[in-house]
């Protein structure tokens, strides 16, 4: 039997992939911190907060790949349309240009454009890891939970700047099969360094078309309109079961 393992928060994604898990007989448990209730079932689908997920996957042997910190670096141009470097805040306080800063692999600090290096906060430690890219402007953006190279679901996330819940994540069939080739050809010259299940967020430069906004672990993305028990087919695979570990 598989359990779904969730945090304690109860929005509207984890009440969809609730039910979603409920619908296929799983059983659904939730952590409160990193505390964990009993779990009796031989698989567990670990869907949480990056702040608590590695510890969470400790205490029961699972592992949950994550995507390398140069990730977006990598990626050609081509898929990028803007520069991208991987820095430290100390290195990015030198810079005497608008610049938009983010953290690689959470949400540790909130990514912005900052109008130059010295209007980073003072409480960044200067020897993490940050991305540092040039200001784009971004027409629409799509969430895609992929998986062994194809996209499962998909489903806008913003318009222009402006949330897509706002139209019910409505996109046109020609939006949405665009984004979806752009994301796994994206899959298919990453797949050596990507893992298996994951999400590709795409979106439309204005005056570039289709680039890549960023990557993410999918056992800890939001799901917006995506549908949730394609999603759940996703994360399933992001939790490497104590099984599988050396396969």
């Amino acid at each position: 039997m598989t359990t779904l393992l969730m945090s304690s928060r109860h929005t509207e994604d984890d009440q969809a992939l609730w039910r979603a898990a409920i619908g296929r007989g799983w059983t659904v448990v939730r952590a409160q911190g990193i505390r964990l209730p009993e779990i009796d079932d031989s698989e567990v689908v670990i869907y949480v907060e990056t702040l608590f997920a590695t510890t969470i996957a400790r205490q029961i042997g699972c592992r949950l790949p994550d995507l390398p910190v140069e990730w977006l670096v990598q990626l050609p141009h081509a898929f990028r349309q803007r520069e991208i470097t991987l820095g430290t805040p100390g290195q990015a306080r030198q810079l005497d240009r608008p610049s938009f800063v983010k953290p690689p692999n959470d949400k540790s600090f909130a990514a912005r454009i900052f109008d130059s290096g010295a209007s980073l906060p003072l409480e960044f430690e200067d020897d993490v890891a940050v991305l540092v890219a040039q200001p784009v402007l971004w027409e629409t953006e799509f969430r895609c939970f992929c998986l062994d190279g194809s996209v499962q679901t998909l489903s806008p996330y913003l318009r222009s700047g402006a949330h897509a819940q706002e139209t019910d994540y409505h996109a046109s069939d020609i939006e949405l099969r665009e984004a979806t080739r752009f994301a796994e050809q994206v899959l298919a010259a990453t797949k050596s360094f990507t893992p298996r299940a994951v999400v590709i967020d795409v979106g439309q430069i204005a005056g570039k078309g289709w680039a890549v906004v960023e990557a993410n672990a999918a056992w800890g993305s939001g799901i917006y309109g995506c549908d949730p028990d394609l999603v759940l087919d996703v994360i399933r695979h992001a939790t490497i079961q104590p099984a599988q570990r050396g396969e």
